[in-house]
């Protein structure tokens, strides 16, 4: 099964040297996921727009904003659950949902 982890809180590092060690972070987490890790994923922006069930389309973040993804997989949602634990944006005060997908098509 695939999860998709979405990101939220957090923040970019402000120096060169602390965004060196935070990638080094992400890289060693990413080598320890293994085969699991299905797409890195990338942050999110701030820009951000929701369209409405009339077509109309909102500026900004729908609730808390996400901040990012990855796509891994895993054998169960519990399994998933577990290996987001190590991901390194919740040491830095964020948080991850860990979504169960399936495939439709």
């Amino acid at each position: 099964m695939r999860y998709l982890l979405i990101y939220y809180g957090g923040r970019m590092p402000e120096t060169p040297a602390q965004q060196a060690r935070i990638m080094k972070q992400w890289t060693s987490w990413f080598d320890k996921l293994g085969p699991a890790i299905i797409d890195p994923g990338n942050p999110f922006s701030g820009s951000v727009n929701k369209v409405k069930p009339d077509g109309s389309v909102a500026k900004g973040p729908v609730g808390q904003r996400a901040t990012g993804y990855s796509i891994i997989e895993a054998p169960s949602l519990d399994k998933a659950t577990k290996l987001a634990k190590g991901c390194p944006v919740i040491k830095g005060g964020a948080q991850v949902a860990v979504y169960e997908t399936f495939n439709v098509m």
